[in-house]
């Protein structure tokens, strides 16, 4: 039986009733699944609000739940294929202010086709698992208010086989060490509160190009580009590409990166061209490979664009983020004009102003004109993708 999607409109829009200050992941990967365990310390938004807490969840087998220390039963709340629902603690006694929420749950991401959350990418020895958020990803990879206007300083812990030894996530490395078993583990701390759109994991076995880049604070950033062994000469353009963004944003936004590291990973199964996860991008190949012997000009001048589009989000978008997806209009045209200036500046303007017009010509001037014309803000929407 096929059901109607239900459309979500901007009227209805509510803050949550809880909202989360911290979250620790840890992420195990084993052959056949992989196990999520959370912890996330939360807090009631408004005292006068009475709400349950709200988790979102889609495939995911919940193992365990507590809250404050307090092991849930099945009878403590609701579940369905969407979301996960808190009505009082345990002992039967309202829900607090403050919460400490754990929550583990078994997920299996090597049968995850839908190139969202944690899902498989290739094949044989080029197998990786790396993760898309953006829209609603990452309620595949943990119970969670998943969001944009919930943010949160996220550690993540990942785990898995050395036939993996690239593993990945947000922000800066803390720990890393070996395991029994010819097991190993990372530990990844980001001190900036994002929401969960913006995480990002990757278990590989992938090479690396670094460079380095001093902001005009003071601050020295590890540039790293990871694709496969046979890829990564082709990274070069993109790396100066990375560098010429940085140094472009400062001189005309002021605007300085804000942590010690930026990734961008190379994926070849991947449902974008690329996407702008804090401090670790995730690129599909095309997007990011380029070699002056064997790209057209224009495909490179591709590489550059998008290289500058997804650093560029790193403030507008990610540091400055949307209150709900009807604002996806903001951090992504306002994202756009910024790279196109960009292109403009580093090419030529009148040619780039030229390609910029004939883009809304061919594609966005057709769309206004047909059955799925809408305002830059709609009032209601099925499915943001």
């Amino acid at each position: 039986m096929t059901t109607t999607p239900e459309k979500i409109y901007l009227k209805d829009y509510q803050a949550p009733s809880y909202g989360v200050h911290t979250v620790n992941l840890d992420i195990k990967l084993y052959d056949d699944h992989a196990t999520v365990h959370t912890n996330m310390a939360m807090h009631r938004q408004n005292d006068n609000d009475e709400g349950n807490l709200i988790l979102l969840g889609r495939d995911l087998e919940l193992t365990s739940i507590e809250i404050n220390g307090q092991l849930l039963s099945e009878s403590d709340y609701q579940l369905d294929e969407e979301q996960l629902v808190v009505k009082q603690l345990a002992d039967g006694k309202p829900l607090p202010n403050e919460l400490l929420v754990c929550t583990e749950v078994k997920i299996v991401p090597q049968k995850n086709t839908s190139l969202e959350g944690l899902y498989i990418a290739g094949e044989g020895d080029d197998v990786m698992f790396t993760t898309q958020c953006e829209a609603e990803g990452f309620r595949k990879i943990t119970f969670y208010p998943d969001r944009p206007d919930v943010l949160a300083e996220f550690t993540t812990r990942v785990e898995a086989d050395k036939k993996f030894p690239t593993l990945l996530a947000n922000g800066h490395l803390i720990e890393q060490g070996e395991l029994a078993n010819n097991r190993h583990f990372a530990i990844w701390h980001d001190p900036a509160k994002k929401p969960s759109y913006l995480f990002a994991c990757v278990f590989a076995d992938l090479a690396v190009m670094q460079d380095k880049y001093t902001t005009i604070e003071g601050r020295e950033v590890l540039l790293e580009i990871y694709a496969k062994e046979k890829d990564i000469e082709k990274c070069h353009v993109a790396m100066q590409a990375l560098k010429d963004s940085m140094k472009w944003d400062e001189d005309n936004y002021g605007r300085a990166y804000d942590l010690d590291r930026f990734m961008i990973v190379a994926v070849s199964q991947f449902n974008m061209g690329a996407m702008e996860n804090k401090g670790l991008n995730i690129f599909n190949t095309a997007c990011v490979l380029s070699t002056p012997e064997k790209t057209t000009d224009p495909r490179t001048f591709s590489v550059k664009a998008i290289i500058a589009h997804e650093y560029f989000h790193n403030w507008t978008g990610n540091r400055i983020t949307c209150r709900d997806w009807f604002q996806l209009c903001l951090k992504e045209g306002l994202t756009v004009f910024r790279d196109q200036s960009f292109s403009a500046d580093h090419q030529s303007p009148a040619v780039q102003r030229i390609e910029d017009v004939g883009i809304l010509r061919s594609a966005q001037f057709s769309e206004d004109a047909g059955a799925l014309a809408h305002p830059v803000r709609p009032e209601s929407f099925v499915e943001i993708n």
